[in-house]
């Protein structure tokens, strides 16, 4: 699933970045839904409302930095939601490091195209889309407690807890049967 999810939103930034460069005018926005959004070209060297653009190579050791760690964890996963989660995250992630190497100026500091623009926020692309809502699942999660193995928060501890305590239960018992 996590693979799954990781490859389909890889392939479907970089297809809507290549579109947007070869058909779009970075000087003539155009309205997609009226006013609310418009594709409007863009190079970005830093990060979301132009910051560290100067520091490219900075998110680009980022980048790498998350992918590294959400392959790691991701041998834990026991849980649909936590394996679409971190493969939106690798999706993202691995959409804009791609940017980085092949963009210019390239290595590891080429700028990210972005063409997305609503009103008063950074424009963005499908990758941005991809970590926020990776974000937003995380989030979710961890507020209903649901751990990357896909159990609840204190859930295994209480079943084992409650299990052994049936079994000191039933064991006192058998003694104090053997007792009499």
């Amino acid at each position: 699933m996590l693979g799954s999810v990781a490859v389909l939103g890889y392939l479907l930034d970089q297809g809507t970045k290549a579109w947007a460069n070869a058909a779009l005018d970075p000087a003539r926005p155009r309205d997609l839904v009226g006013p609310v959004l418009k594709l409007h070209l863009t190079h970005n060297a830093g990060a979301a409302f132009s910051m560290a653009t100067n520091a490219t190579w900075v998110l680009t050791l980022i980048a790498i930095a998350v992918i590294a760690a959400t392959i790691f964890v991701a041998r834990r996963i026991g849980s649909r939601a936590w394996a679409v989660a971190l493969g939106l995250l690798l999706a993202g992630a691995f959409g804009n490091l791609t940017d980085r190497f092949v963009r210019p100026p390239r290595g590891g500091q080429g700028h990210v195209v972005d063409f997305l623009e609503l009103p008063h926020w950074p424009i963005f692309n499908v990758a941005d889309m991809c970590v926020v809502c990776a974000a937003a699942l995380i989030a979710l999660l961890a507020i209903r407690g649901i751990g990357i193995d896909g159990r609840r928060a204190g859930a295994s501890g209480d079943t084992t807890d409650a299990g052994e305590r049936a079994d000191t239960v039933a064991s006192s018992e058998r003694r104090s049967d053997d007792d009499d």
